[in-house]
């Protein structure tokens, strides 16, 4: 067996340049997750634990915190 080396190598941030664009869809679709567990937590906090543990997770892992609501 060969033996593989790795080189790290440190990320250049001028080379790298992302224009985030404000989708629609995107915002109301975090819109939607917000208001559904806030429903949840005020129809019957305790039973849907679990439900509004599962959405939190969901919007955690899939939204930027660097998001921002788009101007109206």
């Amino acid at each position: 067996m060969g033996r593989v080396v790795v080189i790290p190598a440190r990320p250049n941030p001028e080379r790298i340049k992302r224009v985030q664009t404000s989708d629609r869809k995107y915002i109301d679709g975090q819109k939607l997750i917000v208001e559904a567990m806030k429903y949840l937590a005020q129809s019957d906090p305790e039973n849907n634990r679990p439900a509004i543990e599962l959405l939190s997770e969901h919007f955690r892992t899939r939204f930027r915190m660097s998001d921002t609501p788009l101007e109206s």
